[in-house]
């Protein structure tokens, strides 16, 4: 497969080579050139010979000089150069089969694509990899690849993603690890199913490998609307204590073993087991944060740096309100709490959003859609601005799950909206209004 030109970067080299949009870039220094991948790997040589096919069909090559590692200025239609690799999984627990109808388009698209797994910390499955792809990863040493691995147990994986193939690929986590590749490993654990003795089998087999640098499970999150999908029951305190219990003791051994715990729990165990969670320091290097793993301790110890730290004198009285998901409640009012008694200008609500427009047992603030938000706060003096967790919005960080973008949102309510990261300073900072003054 070769790839079009879409445009060329003018003063690049390719550009005064004679490249042109519309040209077909075939190979590089004799490499194919499939995707991104390819193309950020083998452009990186200071010479390069380039074989390409004009636009009327004629191929020419094409000699480059240029600093090394410096780009040759081709653009292509997408950044990935082809398309993005849709999931051919049809996961028990997969979230968006239990999406509500009538959302945006690209909520539904499932990505499996190892290239995103590389690029942006994506998670892959490997049933969706080809044997091109798993030599290519292992010849350019692409590292870490995130994969999610749920069971090893060949048979209850395919019956977990009901893919046939779902269990044949997992010898190609051993490939990668042979290999020296750095490998991630997220498991979505549902009860009666890769719990258990099941979940002990999947550690044994992942921490044995010398290059699985975190291994972390979350529980399975179920809405509302599972119409016609298999029926499954969420962790209760009895079953989420147990996991913790499990992964515990993994992270207890590989830490006397290798002098890192390497295995975690999301906080949603530790909040549904109602345990306290871990402070920040047990979660080494957070590498799976965007999977709620070591989170709330990250913020909570992040606010007590800067809180003790901080000298800040409110010049005048501010009232502002906070919104997060029910799970998180207790940990922001506690931190809200504090800045009550520090500061007694300041007025700080918070309310926790019940989130009915997905229903079931989500009560994490990253699936809050603006659409409850309103519901609930309309009517209510929400003071001077409305504090909103960025991880509610679409990366581009101006819309919500529903559509709603934050203009919306403030028209609505009548009142300034202002988001924040997931930052205990950032979050500080922005409960003082200390970014305006």
């Amino acid at each position: 497969m070769s790839v079009i030109v879409d445009s060329v970067i003018k003063g690049s080299a390719g550009y005064k080579a004679g490249i042109k949009a519309g040209d077909t870039l075939v190979s590089i220094d004799g490499n194919e050139i499939m995707d991104v991948l390819d193309y950020r790997f083998y452009q990186n040589n200071s010479k390069l010979k380039l074989e390409i096919i004009n636009a009327k069909g004629k191929q020419k090559t094409f000699k480059i000089k240029k600093k090394e590692y410096d780009e040759i200025g081709l653009e292509f239609e997408t950044y990935l150069m082809d398309k993005q690799h849709h999931c051919k999984n049809k996961c028990i627990f997969c979230f968006i089969d239990q999406l509500p109808k009538g959302m945006r388009e690209s909520l539904y698209f499932k990505d499996d694509d190892s290239r995103l797994s590389f690029l942006f910390g994506n998670y892959i499955t490997l049933t969706n990899i080809t044997e091109h792809e798993v030599e290519r990863i292992i010849k350019m040493h692409i590292s870490p690849i995130n994969i999610s691995v749920h069971t090893t147990n060949p048979e209850l994986r395919v019956k977990m993603m009901k893919n046939k193939n779902a269990g044949a690929v997992l010898p190609i986590i051993k490939r990668f690890d042979d290999a020296g590749i750095k490998i991630n490993c997220q498991m979505v654990l549902c009860p009666g199913y890769n719990d258990g003795e099941e979940l002990i089998k999947t550690l044994e087999d992942l921490t044995a490998l010398q290059n699985s640098e975190c291994i972390a499970a979350v529980p399975v999150g179920l809405s509302g609307h599972r119409e016609g999908l298999e029926k499954l029951v969420p962790f209760d305190k009895k079953g989420a204590g147990q996991v913790i219990d499990i992964i515990e003791k993994f992270g207890e051994k590989c830490l006397e073993e290798s002098g890192k715990r390497r295995v975690f729990a999301a906080d949603e165990f530790y909040i549904l087991a109602e345990r306290d969670l871990p402070d920040a320091a047990f979660y080494e290097d957070f590498l799976q944060l965007e999977n709620g793993v070591g989170l709330v301790p990250l913020m909570l110890d992040e606010f007590e740096q800067t809180f003790e730290e901080i000298d800040y004198t409110l010049d005048k009285k501010r009232k502002i309100t906070m919104v997060t998901g029910e799970a998180a409640l207790p940990f922001i009012q506690d931190m809200v709490d504090k800045c009550l008694k520090k500061w007694d200008n300041l007025e700080c609500s918070v309310y926790a959003i019940k989130n009915n427009f997905f229903g079931g047992e989500i009560n994490v603030a990253g699936l809050v859609t603006a659409t409850d938000i309103i519901k609930q706060l309309s009517g209510k003096d929400l003071g001077d601005e409305l504090l909103v967790p960025s991880v509610m919005l679409r990366d581009a960080g101006d819309m919500f799950l529903d559509s709603i973008t934050l203009e919306e949102l403030s028209e609505k309510l009548n009142v300034r909206v202002v988001t924040v990261n997931n930052d205990g300073y950032e979050l500080l900072d922005k409960i003082l209004g200390k970014e305006e003054a």
